[in-house]
């Protein structure tokens, strides 16, 4: 089984918001997930912008999920 922190997108038209979670690389973007671990408004400026929870990032990170590369970029900002 191979795990993806990927964004799923919520909101309304012209109104995104993800989530940040961790699902199975073989499922569709917005399907059942195993755990959310943070958010991102696009719309939001600073702090608001980007939450991340380190601890669960880094447990999963250890059993083997790896991020798609927009969420590579938001942990990196």
């Amino acid at each position: 089984m191979a795990l993806k922190f990927r964004l799923s997108r919520m909101g309304s038209n012209k109104n995104p918001h993800y989530r940040i979670v961790v699902q199975e690389s073989t499922s569709p973007r917005d399907s059942r997930f195993i755990e959310i671990i943070g958010y991102y408004n696009p719309k939001k400026e600073g702090a608001e912008k980007v939450s991340i929870n380190q601890e669960r990032y880094k447990y999963w990170y250890e059993r083997g999920a790896r991020p798609t590369e927009s969420v590579s970029h938001l942990i990196m900002s």
